[in-house]
């Protein structure tokens, strides 16, 4: 979004209060929306349903002038009476639900509230594909429904799969973190469960659902397939800071190095590309070495051609005059709008278009061509949604209405979501769960506590939100509160301490729930310190230093925080990191402190002491380098102090592992004669060796499958994220090779003493290869570590 433009968007959806849904009226009694083809412009030729996608795209195509058509280029559409054609807003959002940031999803109809799932970056921490499937699929039932009542388009822009590149990004809690593989599958799964099926309604059976899913694979071309709602990857790409000193999105020149572009931050919208098949592209603000995102005709060349990528690319709002106000780099309007469209972007959120894309025409600047083009991919979309299919009511999904929205169901899965995303940091001498029937007293206390701001950004009119407080109500026989911090988050002064204290004396137990909220954090919005907000740090010690018993400290908050005070102070006996939990979760908080769920959740992202802050934002670069000093990033890369490693996460319960079966020794057969001299060459002189991947002629040949038995040797059933890691050979000839990565991820659920066998497939080229310093994915030779908690296994790939 723009920084000023879209204002009131964000204003409109401050007020978070609770919301009871009522009974809703008939269907016959739902407002009629206005919708393409109805009778008598139901004979058009885009308006017959037996015709293919394409034909139907440049039927309407031929009928336009060229003013309709440059109004029919940005979010919002412009209608076309002659036509029959209404207006229609391109920009929803749904990141973690319905979300009222833009123009297209409105709240004050029939329909008054959306679930509110967990912020990404929690639901990330579940590292569960099968859950992140299931909340699009939710997402995109309610989706249909507001649309069906009037109340949103079916053009989605969501999921961020960004990497969390830096700690201190404003926006990282709508990802799900900094590993690249990790972001692709929840790509993948975002935008199937979006896109395709939606298990939320009971229309839906399974045979059908296989059916579309047949229907999918069959339809290579991607354009054809009917969409339940578009979803739309963003931001591409290399988009990870909102503001730092001097720079900001709208002017920041992201300078990315091929490898890194390659290994990771190209790989999750690859994937969202040829897995996913997402129907939707967002270019981001920055520039990419040199030339601004949504300009850049290599890129959006490299996901239609290379990925095969069929659906509309659209600008994040505002860019396309960013470059002309900001980048500079055109000279005018006229050429800001000329360069985005010929470079491959088919429509704009912003006004550039509507005001200076005929004067660009005119000029010669643009060809009618290039418009005609945008608006094939545009109309396809739309017309794979059924906008051109008559009245919605009596089309696929018709049905869905208000009884579909906040259902019993999509709250006790946004409630799941919270529950698998809790992450368990610490805890001392097994200090929790505790024993409701041994705590007579609870005092909550701290700024997150009674916050109703638990959705994070990108947050709609949750359904019935409740806070953190509100879930410990049943717990123990006297439940008290204080707020601690009179100003909340920021935490500027030390009023307010004297009652929290006075509380935490006379409880059993004191829970303090503090860390971040979107005045910390969010869009615009980074961190410069990772330390804890204002005095946090001094009421949390104050605290444990008169409490009758070590205290838990629940963290909130998506970007990570410097709690090495906590960690290493025993009157801190447990530290939970909740994320932002949406409108249930402090539900979910309550039952794991109170031992009625057993937390599995991982860290999605590292957590760095406040001294990575001296490591300037602005630097792209993954690997580190130590002629400056500079330590890399992420876990794969990352060479300096942890609080607490990427993947950590603790559980009321104990895991073992044992390897069941597994190879040894891997050969390569066949790949080029050119590439068998080259190996040869390094071997002789002393080196390893490596194969380029793209010169394999059988990459299938290599995979090959792990049997892991994983037992639970504790007394308390639980459900257990198991995540595999390879530390590959290195080399003076493999420059950049990670530290480690993960290569596998799944969530299982166990039994108490009992073991469960997981088999696990490798595909090396895949999963083991790295990028050089040209941008080429290699697959060194020699030994590999693989590592599944404790248990490693060495693997030999050689000629």
């Amino acid at each position: 979004m723009s920084r000023s433009t879209f204002l009131l968007f964000f204003l409109s959806i401050l007020c978070l209060s609770c919301f009871t849904i009522s009974t809703p009226p008939p269907i016959t009694s739902y407002p009629q929306t206005q919708f393409a083809c109805k009778p008598p412009y139901s004979s058009y030729q885009f308006c017959n349903t037996s015709l293919s996608v394409a034909v139907r795209a440049k039927s309407l195509i031929s009928l336009l002038t060229l003013p309709e058509k440059v109004g029919l280029l940005e979010n919002a559409a412009a209608s076309v009476p002659r036509l029959g054609m209404p207006a229609y807003e391109w920009w929803s959002e749904s990141l973690h639900g319905l979300g009222g940031n833009g123009p297209g999803v409105k709240f004050n109809g029939i329909i008054p509230a959306a679930t509110s799932f967990p912020q990404v970056i929690v639901t990330g921490a579940s590292f569960n594909r099968s859950l992140w499937y299931k909340i699009a699929s939710a997402i995109a039932v309610e989706a249909r429904a507001f649309f069906n009542v009037g109340q949103a388009g079916l053009t989605f822009w969501a999921p961020n799969i960004n990497i969390f590149r830096d700690p201190r990004w404003g926006r990282g809690q709508e990802t799900t973190g900094e590993d690249p593989l990790v972001a692709a599958a929840y790509a993948i799964e975002f935008v199937k469960g979006f896109q395709w099926e939606d298990r939320g309604h009971a229309s839906r059976n399974e045979e059908e659902i296989g059916e579309r899913r047949e229907l999918q694979q069959a339809d290579n071309s991607g354009e054809s397939g009917e969409l339940m709602a578009s979803a739309c990857c963003k931001h591409y790409t290399a988009y990870d800071l909102e503001k730092w000193g001097i720079y900001d999105r709208y002017n920041f020149d992201a300078t990315v190095s091929k490898q890194d572009m390659e290994d990771t931050y190209q790989p999750p919208f690859k994937s969202c590309v040829e897995k996913g098949r997402a129907s939707c592209l967002m270019c981001s603000y920055n520039s990419v070495n040199g030339v601004p995102a949504c300009a850049h005709e290599d890129l959006f060349r490299k996901a239609r051609e290379e990925w095969g990528f069929n659906g509309y690319i659209t600008s994040d709002c505002g860019a396309v005059s960013f470059m002309y106000e900001y980048h500079n780099y055109t000279k005018t309007p006229e050429d800001a709008v000329a360069v985005a469209f010929k470079a491959g972007m088919d429509i704009e959120c912003g006004e550039y278009t509507a005001t200076y894309g005929l004067h660009a025409v005119e000029q010669g600047k643009l060809k009618e061509e290039h418009i005609n083009r945008a608006l094939f991919n545009l109309f396809s979309v739309q017309i794979r949604l059924g906008l051109f299919d008559g009245n919605p009511k009596n089309i696929n999904h018709g049905s869905l209405g208000p009884s579909d929205v906040c259902t019993t169901e999509h709250k006790e899965l946004a409630l799941e979501a919270a529950r698998q995303g809790t992450v368990l940091l610490k805890n001392d001498n097994k200090f929790l769960p505790l024993n409701r029937n041994k705590v007579p007293s609870l005092a909550i206390i701290g700024p997150m506590a009674k916050n109703y701001a638990m959705g994070g950004d990108y947050t709609g009119k949750p359904c019935n939100l409740k806070t953190v407080f509100d879930g410990f109500k049943s717990y123990a026989k006297t439940t008290s509160y204080a707020i601690g911090c009179l100003d909340g988050v920021p935490c500027k002064t030390r009023a307010g301490f004297a009652e929290a204290i006075t509380l935490a004396k006379e409880a059993d137990i004191v829970i303090v729930v503090a860390g971040l909220d979107t005045s910390q954090e969010t869009e615009e919005l980074d961190r410069y310190s990772l330390l804890m907000p204002g005095y946090q740090k001094d009421l949390i010690t104050a605290i444990a230093s008169v409490s009758k018993r070590p205290l838990v400290l629940v963290l909130a908050g998506g970007g990570p925080v410097d709690v090495s005070f906590a960690e290493k102070d025993s009157r801190i006996a447990s530290i939970l990191w909740i994320g932002y939990t949406g409108e249930v979760g402090g539900k979910a908080v309550a039952e794991i402190i109170f031992g009625d769920y057993n937390p599995g959740g991982r860290l999605p992202i590292t957590w760095y002491p406040e001294s990575f802050t001296k490591i300037p934002m602005t630097d792209m670069n993954m690997r580190p380098d130590p002629s400056r000093g500079y330590p890399g990033r992420t876990y794969r890369f990352y060479t300096g102090e942890k609080i607490y490693e990427f993947g950590h996460g603790l559980s009321y319960t104990n895991f073992t592992y044992k390897l069941l079966s597994a190879p040894n020794k891997l050969g390569m057969l066949r790949f080029t004669k050119a590439t068998t001299r080259k190996i040869k060459a390094l071997q002789t002189n002393g080196e390893l060796g490596y194969i380029y991947v793209d010169e394999l002629e059988y990459c299938d040949s290599l995979i090959f499958k792990l049997q892991v038995s994983v037992m639970n040797s504790g007394n308390m059933d639980g459900s257990h994220v198991m995540m595999l890691f390879s530390r590959g050979p290195k080399s003076l000839e493999m420059d950049g090779a990670p530290e480690k990565q993960l290569i596998w991820f799944d969530r299982i659920h166990t039994i108490s003493r009992r073991s469960t066998e997981i088999s696990i497939t490798i595909n090396p080229c895949e999963h083991l290869s790295f990028a050089d310093v040209h941008g080429r994915r290699i697959l060194p030779l020699g030994n590999y570590t693989l590592m599944l908690w404790n248990l490693e296994h060495t693997i030999s790939i050689n000629i």
